[in-house]
Formats: structure tokens, C-alpha cells, sequence
């Protein structure tokens, strides 16, 4: 354990000892540097990340321009593996492919003939079979590269060189877009619509310091090459564009399609971006097998060329909004696409950047080429007007030039010394042929070279000044912008905005569960169970030993279902979770928290237009709308408050303008109902006084029909308002003895 981790020779064969955790940190900064600078994040200035910056500089050294004929992709793959880009060719065919697919980009840069994939997720043909060449767009990224308009660097093997960056006079990162994940930062920018681009780019050339607000009024949202619809607030989108962060909700774009006699279908036309087609119907599918779905019947694929989906509504009374709704929120027929602009600023640093810095960049980049392609024609002219001064000698001085070249032994030296010439111009008269002595090419080189020294003059204007360079960025922006116009079929906007239509939650929760007539049966012991259909008759139920009926209630699978105890909580419970049928069902304990001092003290279907009496046995009582009942936790609501040994005793609807109770002395007060407060919570206000004992039964009735009540025979009874003189007080008074004939039992029901 004790021997040193050094060699025996003492290292000579340079073996040297490494921390481990230094090693790691420095190799592991390299990858993920390469990782951010080389792979996954886009050159702010073009757009572009090196492996599609390698394709189309391939494609360029293969002269496959727009108008030439197309080459195999198996060709242009090939020279970008051998000469820019050592990776594997499945990785370089598969960004070339996506370049040219016209539903996953918005201008694509590939123009492919064969089977380049489709929007059903299928993938591309084999790359063999498969042909390509550039699109216009392609061909401005790529304009005036060959006039010094951008720096070059060697290639992976120092055999080739490549651009670093491209001219780009196209404002490709925003308007085709981005994504990708690098080591500990990730990029994704949706595509945008090019005109609206370059009207904001131009904006911005006129105002440098323009508010991303006032740019949100051109670029209006992203423009998804699959159309669909934005569904999210201007403000959301001004505050995404203003950080660099943020997210969009794109829906499908439907309608519905008369197919008379009332009845309907839906028609989807147009899918979120990056949502395969195949995938959504499957998932739509797995919703309706899982009965997820109750308002739609069936959907059907009728894609052709267009997309072309078909939802059956269950039936015609379906509304289609509801639909529509329950389906966006189940399934990828609404999307949320995220922005996060991180892009390398200046082609070195990573940086989150917002909609204005993102343009300015461009812009700066567009001014940068154009000064650099500007100083490069100057060169040009400057060699060609220093050619053509030559010229001009030589033809005024036409037979001394013969004479010296026909009897010189070194002539280029003798023409220097004898008309003051430099060398290019020299070398150009003697390279000059014979046939270019006629009289016309004088005149001809005269107004080249007048021609010229115009175009000298301007551009050295231009280099002059910066309005001049702002003004030249500006004209070719306008020149692109034409291009791809909104009235073209390319430029046009295929993304629209609406309001997410509002539907209430709840609707679409009920939308989403298939309606059936169940019968909810709660034990005295607390167990609770639902059993289909609608039961008229509940004396046939099973319970277990020792238990028995507490309520029973016919409801529906999609009703809520209000439950009240003794403790004067409320819990809600969804009919449709109840336990079955079959056995005793489940206790209510598992679903909700109920104190164990507590027991079920009623149930019924809840209905939010209702308002309910309570009451507490010693004779406390309030108010309550039932929708301030609803509780969507397992711990319930406290509604009423009662302490030990008070509970609450009675849960009544308000069905009328009086309140008749009744107290175990057997004695009835009716007060009018005005009288009680509505409240959220409480203790209530005192119904009325006993000396001992607590309440026996309370009721609500409307004056004018009277107060009625049944004995245990099966009678009725009813008494008007002038029959009922003796009982009728204010609340909280202890009222009169039962009239004659009240059921022996305390209770209105007999």
C-alpha cells in the first residue's frame, strides 16, 4: 500500500503524475466548448451552425446554383465529410435534408428532387437516390463571398479553406430559425416571416435605438412554415422578444364543414410546427379508445397534398368550440413552442439576446460586407484603371512600343524606363495581341476607363461616409424584402393570431367525461359506492354487517357531488370517481381527510345556483350560496362552526320566503328568511331559543302556498298565512306548541 505511484526510473520515459480532477475540468471545457462553438449554437450574423454553413459553402464549390442541374446528394455529402466537416455522413444528410423540407423550414436553403421526408415523420430516401442543389435563399447568404466579403480559415486538415461566418444578406436566424442543445445551454428560435423581418431591420437603420415594443409593431410573432394559429397576449410576446426568453402557444387552424340536417364535422387544416401528422392522429386515437374523449366519435386522415383532418362529434348537439377546447388541451393539437435566443454574438460569445440585438448584430454584420466588398472592387479598379493607363501609352506611342519590342533584348525593362511605366502596366503591353491594335479598342479603353474612375469616385464616397453605407444596407434590404414580398406565395404570412377562446374549465373537465345516470349510495358507516343507472328503488341494497342506508341519490357521471358532516365541513367528490357498484363500495375516509369524531351528516348532487340553510342542533343557522361550498382539496372546507357537543344537524335548499323550525319541545316559530344572513362561514345566528333540547326539523316554504307538511299515514296537511298568525315571529324567539295533528315524530315529512 506504502509504494509511490512514480515509475522506478523516475520517469524518464516522461510519464508525468496529473490530477485527476484538473484533467478532467480542463478536457471536459474543451468538449463543451467545441460542443457550443462548433455544433449546437448559430452564428448570430448568418444564422448558421457550422455543419449547414459546410453544406451550403459545399454546394457553392460544386457550382450547384439555383438554375444549374442537380447533383446527388451522395456527392455534396461526401465533399463535406472529405473537406469541411469530420463527422458522420448520417448526421450531414440529415441536416441537409431538413434544409430543404418546406414543413420543418420557412425558406428553405436546399431545392431536393426525390423523397426528402414528409410531415408524417417518415424519413428520406437514401442519399444515393436522392438530388439537390441551392434555393435563392442559399445563394444570398452566400453573395459577394467571393470578394473578400468575409474571413476564411484553413479546414480540419489544413488542405481547403472555409468561411468563418457567411455574407448572409438574408436575415436567416430569425427567419428560418434554430435549435439545439449544447453543454449546459440550449438555443431555440423559431422561423419569422422575412418581410416583417425586413421591415423591422430597416426601421431600425432609421431609428438605431428603437424599442423592442416598437419592432413587435413588423414582427408580429413568429411564421411557422405549417401555419396554425398564436393564441398568446402582445404583451407575452413583447416581453418573450424583449429578454430572449420566453414561449408561444400555436393551435391547429379548423373549422366545421355542414354536412346538413344539422349535422357537422371538423376539419383541421393546418398543425402546430414540428407536430407529426401521424403521431397526432395516433394519440388522438389512443384518447378516444380511453374514453377520454366522450364528445368526439371518430377522426379520420385525408391528407393529400394538404393537410386534411377530419373529427366526428359524437353527435350533433356537440358544440364544437367545447370540442375543440377539450382536444387542445389533451392532445398536440396545441403546442407551446419556446424561444430562447442564445445565439454566438460576433461568432464567439454565447449570450441570450433580444429581438433588437439580434438585428442590429445583423445589420452591423451586412454593413461590415459591404465595406469589405466595396475596399475589394477598389482594389479591382485601381489594378484594372492602372492597366488601362498602360493601354493608353502604348496606343499613343504605338510604333516606338512595336520598335522597342521587335529590336530590344529586354523590352519590359526598356518600356519602364522609357515612358515612366510600373511593372503590371508593362507586362500588360506585351501581353497585349495584335488584334487589339485596331483603332476601335482606343475609343473602347478610353470609356472604360472613364467608366471606371466614375466608380472609383462612388465608392470612395461610400467608404467616406456612414450615411452613404447605412443608405447602400437599406437599398438591399428593400431589394430582399421585394423578393420575398408578403404578395408572393413564399413571403406570404402563414401564421395567424387570435384570442385563446375563454371556456370554462369545468366545462371541458365535464366534457371530458362520458355522461351516465349513476345511483350514489352513502352508508351510515361512511362507505360510499355508485352503481349505474338511476335505482327508484333502494331497499334491495347490501351493506355490510351492522351498517345501513344513510342517503341515496340519483345523479349523473359528469354532477359533483357535495358532501356535508357533522363537523359542518363540506368536500367536493367527482361522480365519476366513485367507486362501482359492486361490494359496499369504499370508505369515505380514503378520499377525504375527515376528523374521526365526524360522521357523513348528508350528500346531494351539487348545483351552483343554489342557496342552502344551515343548521346546528342547538339552533344555530346561516345561509350559504352552495357554490362557496365547492371545496378541490382533500382536506374539504370548514363551513359552518361548531364545537363539541354542538353539530350540524341540517343541510336544507332555500325553496321559498319563510323559515318554519322546530325544536325537540315540540314547539314551531316561521320567521321570514330576510331575517337570516348569507355567509361564507360561520357560526350562524340563533333560530330559535330552547331551554334545553336542540332542533328537530327545519323547512322553507313560500307564504302564499303555505306551510305543509305529512304524517306517517301518508296524509297531507296545509296551512295558509292566516292559519299560521299564532306562529309566525322574528327569529331566535321560542314560538308556540306544534298545530293539532303535527306528526308525532317532530318532522314535516311525518
Amino acid at each position: 500500500m506504502g509504494q509511490s505511484l512514480l515509475p522506478p526510473d523516475g520517469g524518464d520515459d516522461k510519464i508525468e503524475p496529473v490530477d485527476l480532477k484538473a484533467a478532467l475540468e480542463e478536457r471536459y471545457l474543451a468538449y463543451a466548448l467545441s460542443t457550443i462553438m462548433h455544433r449546437a449554437l448559430p452564428d448570430v450574423r448568418d444564422g448558421l451552425k457550422p455543419v449547414h454553413r459546410r453544406i451550403v459553402h459545399a454546394m457553392r464549390v460544386l457550382h450547384l446554383d439555383p438554375g444549374q442541374a442537380y447533383k446527388k446528394c451522395a456527392r455534396i455529402v461526401g465533399d463535406v465529410m472529405g473537406k469541411f466537416h469530420p463527422h458522420g455522413d448520417a448526421s450531414i444528410y440529415d441536416a441537409l435534408v431538413r434544409l430543404s423540407q418546406e414543413f420543418a423550414i420557412r425558406y428553405p436553403l436546399v431545392d431536393g428532387q426525390g423523397n426528402f421526408g414528409n410531415i408524417d415523420g417518415d424519413s428520406a430516401a437514401a442519399m444515393r437516390y436522392t438530388e439537390a442543389r441551392m434555393t435563392d435563399v442559399a445563394a444570398l447568404l452566400l453573395e459577394g463571398i467571393n470578394q473578400d466579403a468575409v474571413d476564411f480559415r484553413p479546414t480540419y486538415n489544413e488542405e481547403d479553406q472555409e468561411p468563418v461566418v457567411l455574407p448572409g444578406a438574408f436575415p436567416n436566424l430569425l427567419a428560418n430559425g434554430s435549435s439545439g442543445i449544447a453543454v449546459g445551454m440550449a438555443t431555440s428560435i423559431p422561423p419569422h416571416n422575412a418581410h416583417e423581418l425586413c421591415d423591422a431591420a430597416l426601421h431600425l437603420i432609421k431609428h438605431p435605438n428603437a424599442s423592442v415594443e416598437k419592432l413587435v409593431d413588423f414582427v408580429q410573432g413568429p411564421d411557422f412554415p405549417t401555419g396554425g394559429i398564436i393564441v398568446e397576449s402582445r404583451a407575452s410576446i413583447i416581453e418573450s422578444y424583449r429578454t430572449g426568453r420566453g414561449g408561444f402557444r400555436v393551435r391547429a387552424k379548423w373549422e366545421t364543414e355542414d354536412l346538413g340536417r344539422g349535422g357537422y364535422q371538423i376539419v383541421i387544416t393546418e398543425i402546430p410546427y414540428l407536430v407529426q401528422k401521424s403521431r397526432l392522429v395516433e394519440k388522438i386515437a389512443e384518447l378516444l379508445i380511453a374514453r377520454k374523449l366522450p364528445l368526439l366519435e371518430d377522426v379520420r386522415d385525408e391528407s393529400a397534398e394538404d393537410i386534411r383532418l377530419v373529427l366526428v362529434p359524437k353527435n350533433r348537439t356537440v358544440d364544437p368550440t367545447l370540442l375543440m377546447e377539450s382536444l387542445f388541451k389533451l392532445s398536440e393539437l396545441e403546442s407551446r413552442i419556446s424561444l430562447n435566443m442564445n445565439v454566438l454574438s460576433m461568432g464567439k460569445v454565447p449570450k441570450v439576446m433580444a429581438l433588437n440585438e439580434v438585428l442590429r448584430e445583423w445589420l452591423d454584420h451586412r454593413r461590415d460586407v459591404l465595406i469589405r466588398r466595396s475596399k475589394h472592387r477598389l482594389a479591382a479598379i485601381e489594378r484594372r484603371l492602372e492597366i488601362l493607363g498602360g493601354l493608353l501609352i502604348a496606343y499613343l506611342n504605338i510604333d516606338e512600343v512595336i520598335r522597342i519590342i521587335r529590336h530590344e533584348d529586354e523590352p519590359k525593362q526598356v518600356l519602364i524606363a522609357r515612358f515612366t511605366l510600373t511593372d503590371l502596366q508593362a507586362e500588360s503591353i506585351l501581353n497585349m495581341r495584335l488584334r487589339n491594335l485596331a483603332k476601335l479598342e482606343e475609343f473602347e479603353i478610353k470609356t472604360e476607363f472613364d467608366k471606371l474612375s466614375e466608380e472609383k469616385a462612388s465608392i470612395e464616397a461610400l467608404l467616406a461616409s456612414e450615411d452613404k453605407q447605412w443608405n447602400t444596407v437599406a437599398w438591399e434590404i428593400g431589394e430582399v424584402k421585394k423578393k420575398f414580398a408578403k404578395a408572393t406565395e413564399i413571403g406570404r404570412r402563414r401564421t395567424q393570431f387570435a384570442e385563446a377562446v375563454e371556456v370554462d374549465l369545468e366545462a371541458i373537465q365535464t366534457a371530458m367525461i362520458e355522461k351516465e345516470p349513476v345511483t350514489v349510495v352513502i352508508s351510515e358507516k361512511g362507505w360510499i359506492r355508485a352503481l349505474k343507472g338511476h335505482m327508484s328503488d333502494t331497499s334491495n341494497l347490501q351493506f355490510k354487517e351492522g351498517d345501513a342506508l344513510k342517503v341515496a341519490f340519483p345523479a349523473q357521471t359528469t354532477d359533483k357531488i357535495l358532501m356535508v358532516t357533522t363537523g359542518g365541513k363540506a368536500y367536493t367528490l367527482g361522480a365519476d370517481k366513485l367507486p362501482g357498484g359492486r361490494g359496499h363500495g369504499e370508505p369515505l375516509r380514503i378520499m377525504v381527510d375527515m376528523e374521526n369524531d365526524q360522521d357523513v351528516l348528508t350528500a346531494f348532487v351539487h348545483d351552483p345556483a343554489r342557496k342552502l340553510i344551515l343548521a346546528s342542533y342547538v339552533g344555530n343557522g346561516f345561509m350559504v350560496a352552495e357554490s362557496d361550498m365547492i371545496a378541490n382539496t382533500r382536506k374539504g372546507k370548514q363551513v359552518m362552526n361548531v364545537s363539541h357537543p354542538d353539530e350540524a344537524k341540517f343541510v336544507i335548499p332555500v325553496e321559498g320566503d319563510h323559515v318554519a323550525v322546530i325544536g325537540e319541545n315540540r314547539k314551531m316559530l316561521v320567521f321570514p328568511i330576510e331575517q337570516l344572513p348569507e355567509m361564507t362561514r360561520g357560526k350562524g345566528v340563533r333560530l330559535q331559543r330552547y331551554k334545553d333540547g336542540g332542533i328537530s326539523d327545519i323547512k322553507t316554504f313560500k307564504m302564499d302556498e303555505g306551510l305543509s307538511w305529512g304524517d306517517s299515514a301518508g296524509r297531507s296537511f296545509t296551512r295558509s298565512r292566516e292559519e299560521l298568525i299564532e306562529w309566525i315571529g322574528d327569529r331566535a324567539q321560542t314560538g308556540r306548541a306544534v298545530p293539532k295533528g303535527f306528526p308525532r315524530s317532530g318532522k314535516f315529512s311525518g
